[in-house]
């Protein structure tokens, strides 16, 4: 079949300033934050959201039919999961150190070192942990945990490269 002509087919690009938008203007009146915007090739949207007082399935299952309203299968095909953070996994916004005062924290700095401990207090160029030290006692040199609240640790913003919540069973 010389000279026949195959259509093409272009798919259009649904950017993440778009989405992101889309997800601000769907929140409006809550007291959820954007935690993270993903828009990968093809169309996948993931979206991470986060408030104080936690994240449930139904609010997520509202703000994923706010954005859909907001986006035309027909013109632009896509896939869609909204999702909260999950504990565990790394803080990627400032307003998630709030969120965590009070709580066990793991960091780990861009030089390597990590530190454990809580969460004290957040300024807008660092953070404060109570860090936890350990006692070895005898042969097996069992680790006691105990919290250094009269040294707070000052730890610069800059100098984080990944921070997040670790829950401890007693």
């Amino acid at each position: 079949m010389r000279g026949t002509k195959v259509p093409l087919i272009v798919t259009k690009m649904i950017t993440q300033e778009q989405v992101k938008q889309i997800v601000e203007n769907a929140l409006e009146g809550t007291t959820a934050f954007i935690v993270d915007v993903v828009v990968k090739p093809g169309n996948a949207i993931m979206i991470i959201l986060d408030d104080d007082a936690g994240i449930n399935i139904d609010f997520c299952v509202t703000i994923s039919r706010k954005i859909e309203e907001n986006l035309d299968r027909d013109v632009e095909d896509y896939s869609l999961e909204v999702s909260s953070a999950g504990i565990g996994n790394p803080f990627k916004v400032p307003r998630q150190y709030q969120k965590a005062i009070g709580k066990n924290i793991e960091i780990v700095l861009k030089d390597g070192q990590k530190f454990i401990g809580t969460l004290m207090t957040v300024a807008q160029d660092g953070i404060f942990i109570s860090l936890e030290k350990s006692n070895k006692k005898g042969k097996n040199k069992t680790k006691t945990p105990e919290q250094d609240d009269q040294n707070p640790k000052f730890i610069p913003m800059e100098s984080i490269k990944q921070t997040k919540e670790i829950v401890k069973f007693k």
